[in-house]
């Protein structure tokens, strides 16, 4: 078991970090024959010899998109065109390979687009390739699109004659919405006042601009004019904003130096935004009052404050931002070998779930602390050692020098199986000991969290603090035993000292000798890691607030760092009170009395005896602890409506390829490769540029056979 445990934590690892923070861009490609396999299982006709992937096959079996028995059958023939670049409506295995290419680029999302809108497949787009697939839209079925209009000739000149190429193309895609936005709100003025009705402006966002609406956003469209008649300044102001949401939360990092909870007011944003990027004050007033409508009432009376002038000045975070923007299309790209949904909602949270939300911690929790442990396990002993070492006794001379004396020393005389003497006993406490710790953490947290995510420091530091006294019942034992076993190896003697003699000498209430020193060191441990560890956790996270494994790493470690060495002198007291003095040394009666004689006899630098050995076993075995923990949270996703770690959570989605993004990426393992970002990408399509196909429609049957076989 011993041997298997650090094998197996880096399997795990390397899981992980292969997996967990991958985008289109990093995706590494398939091998040839697994995905010759792949397609094998999924190809339905075979001609002359050769195997194909009709259209269905590609896109209703292998990607599971349109499963509805009336599905729309010129949806999915459009969706095959991306990887039938020949154009003659079957896929053969050099398409679909090239396509499992083409999604590992860094620019996959637009030259998907591209190749939907390249008809013929000749690598250029063409007026009617263009209007072919917009007029199939849904957006161009509820607001049609001028297609002679001046925006159309300015691309494809005034004889419509004009070939577009992928970069020509990415441009057009850009502006394509922006000119339908306008046009849109011009069919709705047609007297040319330069207003338009709440009604009608909630009617056109709706329907060109739903790609980019939450449904915060959505619901509230007509109470953020306040029933007021639309300008077009308005308007474009307006939709510019949902354009450049992402551009807007860089803004708000930017005036916050990188924080996400810090309160900002409109001048602060406004200052921010004249030094990295153009969005107007229009712009800025808009997003105040579209934060205060997306939320409920009274949101306002949290976030205002009052000026010396008495004016009252409203504020936001990062978190209302959130809410504004719609979710990027790439966070559906991730790897989980299993996804529960306990409960529909958090209002179906009972006692029960919480309870068996707690349990579900708790084992992730004793599997994370065990790899913690086993990784570190060597420099715990050296520590040890290095704290029990008295001057003054009847020994004369100390038997190390410094840590890495010691450590040699060990080897040397007990071999390497010496540096993991006592680890079994460590390990079978070790495991509820980080479970509890890591369980009431969260448990505290969850209970001062808000509904936007926020915590007050004092309640991090609390959490923290209750989470270090829980784990005094299992860690005291487990501490005392592991101590005596691991200072053995100092003493010559045939016998050799086991686990279970320890507990049998000690007895229930010998165990807990010591437990006071434990509570002096555990509470103010916990109460000074788990916020530094929060926070630098969301300082090290991307603009989505997003935690790379090696972040989560790097957070840990660092966080490990003024934890343990700032609550040395209790680990030295607790250890010096849990070790059985030998003829000559020393005894303590208590955490006072041991106090004040090592002060007496050994002066102040005693108690920081063994400081770089902690440092350098708590650092890295929280920092591998903690990250081993959010990432079995996201690698066994389990929702029971309670909060969860950044990047864990489950993604609400409605259209129905992003239906499937949020389905099928768990389940499908044929989805290899490249391909892993094929369901994400194709709802960016949508999502990104409003680019939706009707779903139902001019079908067959979902029961009609496909298969055929021409010879």
């Amino acid at each position: 078991f011993l041997r298997v445990l650090p094998f197996l934590y880096i399997q795990i690892s390397y899981s992980f970090f292969s997996f967990s923070s991958q985008t289109p861009s990093l995706l590494k490609r398939a091998g040839t024959e697994k995905l010759r396999e792949v397609f094998l299982k999924y190809a339905s006709l075979q001609k002359n010899g050769e195997h194909y992937m009709t259209s269905e096959d590609f896109v209703r079996k292998f990607l599971g998109l349109f499963s509805e028995s009336a599905f729309n059958d010129e949806s999915v023939r459009l969706l095959a065109g991306i990887a039938d670049t020949s154009k003659d409506g079957l896929i053969s295995f050099s398409e679909f390979q090239a396509f499992e290419g083409l999604l590992c680029k860094p620019d996959a999302l637009y030259r998907t687009a591209f190749q939907l809108f390249d008809r013929k497949g000749n690598g250029t787009v063409s007026f009617a390739d263009f209007a072919e697939v917009v007029q199939k839209t849904e957006l161009h079925s509820k607001i049609p699109f001028s297609l002679d209009g001046p925006f159309i000739k300015r691309y494809f000149g005034d004889k419509k004659q004009r070939l577009i190429n992928y970069a020509e193309f990415t441009q057009l895609l850009h502006d394509f919405h922006e000119e339908h936005a306008m046009e849109a709100f011009r069919s709705r003025d047609p007297a040319g006042t330069g207003f338009i009705s709440p009604l009608d402006f909630q009617d056109i966002i709706v329907k060109v601009k739903r790609h980019l609406l939450t449904p915060g956003v959505k619901d509230n469209l007509v109470s953020v004019t306040e029933g007021h008649k639309v300008s077009f300044p308005y308007f474009m102001a307006f939709t510019s904003l949902l354009n450049n949401m992402e551009l807007i939360k860089q803004v708000y990092l930017h005036a916050t130096e990188g924080s996400r909870t810090d309160m900002v007011t409109k001048d602060q944003i406004l200052q921010a935004a004249q030094t990295m990027s153009q969005i107007t004050p229009l712009e800025v007033d808009i997003l105040f009052h579209l934060a205060g409508a997306v939320h409920q009432a009274g949101w306002w009376k949290r976030r205002r404050k009052i000026a010396p002038n008495r004016q009252v000045i409203f504020r936001i975070d990062y978190s209302d931002l959130s809410n504004i923007a719609p979710e990027h299309y790439t966070k559906h790209i991730t790897h989980r070998l299993a996804e529960i949904k306990v409960v529909e909602s958090a209002a179906n949270r009972s006692a029960f779930i919480q309870i068996l939300e707690s349990s579900y911690r708790f084992t992730l929790g004793s599997f994370a602390g065990a790899v913690g442990a086993t990784v570190v396990y060597p420099i715990d002993l050296v520590k040890t050692r290095m704290q029990n070492q008295r001057a003054g006794s009847y020994i004369g001379e100390v038997a190390y020098r410094n840590s890495w004396d010691c450590f040699k020393k060990v080897i040397r005389h007990e071999g390497v199986l010496g540096l993991y003497r006592g680890l079994l006993p460590q390990l079978l406490g070790v495991a509820p000991e980080k479970a509890i710790k890591l369980t009431m953490n969260d448990l505290v947290r969850d209970k001062f969290t808000d509904k936007k995510g926020n915590i007050p420091t004092w309640a991090e530091v609390l959490a923290g603090g209750v989470a270090g006294a829980s784990q005094v019942v299992f860690t005291n034992p487990l501490e005392i035993v592991k101590i005596r076993l691991q200072v053995a190896g100092e003493i010559a003697s045939g016998s050799k000292i086991r686990a279970w003699s320890v507990v049998k000498e000690l007895g229930l209430f010998g165990l807990y000798k010591g437990a006071r020193a434990c509570l002096l060191r555990d509470v103010p441990f916990s109460a000074i890691y788990f916020p530094t560890y929060a926070h630098t956790k969301a300082m090290m996270a991307d603009k989505d607030g997003y935690n790379h494994p090696l972040t989560l790493l790097a957070a840990g470690a660092i966080a490990g760092v003024p934890a343990a060495s700032l609550v040395t002198p209790a680990d030295v007291i607790k250890t010096r009170l849990q070790v059985v003095a030998r003829s000559g040394q020393t005894t303590y009666t208590g955490v006072w009395d041991a106090t004040k004689k090592i002060m007496a006899e050994e002066g102040p630098r005693a108690f920081w005896k063994g400081t770089a050995a902690r440092v350098f076993r708590s650092s890295p075995q929280f920092g591998v602890t903690l990250v081993t923990y959010e990432l079995l949270q996201r690698l066994f996703y389990v929702d029971f409506g309670g909060s969860q770690p950044k990047g864990s959570e489950a993604h609400k989605v409605s259209n129905p390829i992003e239906t499937a993004a949020a389905k099928i990426t768990y389940e499908n393992l044929d989805h290899i490769g490249g391909y892993r970002a094929a369901i994400p990408l194709l709802a960016g399509v949508e999502s990104k540029f409003g680019l939706y196909l009707p779903r139902f429609g001019r079908g067959v049957a979902a029961g009609t056979p496909t298969t055929t076989t021409t010879t």
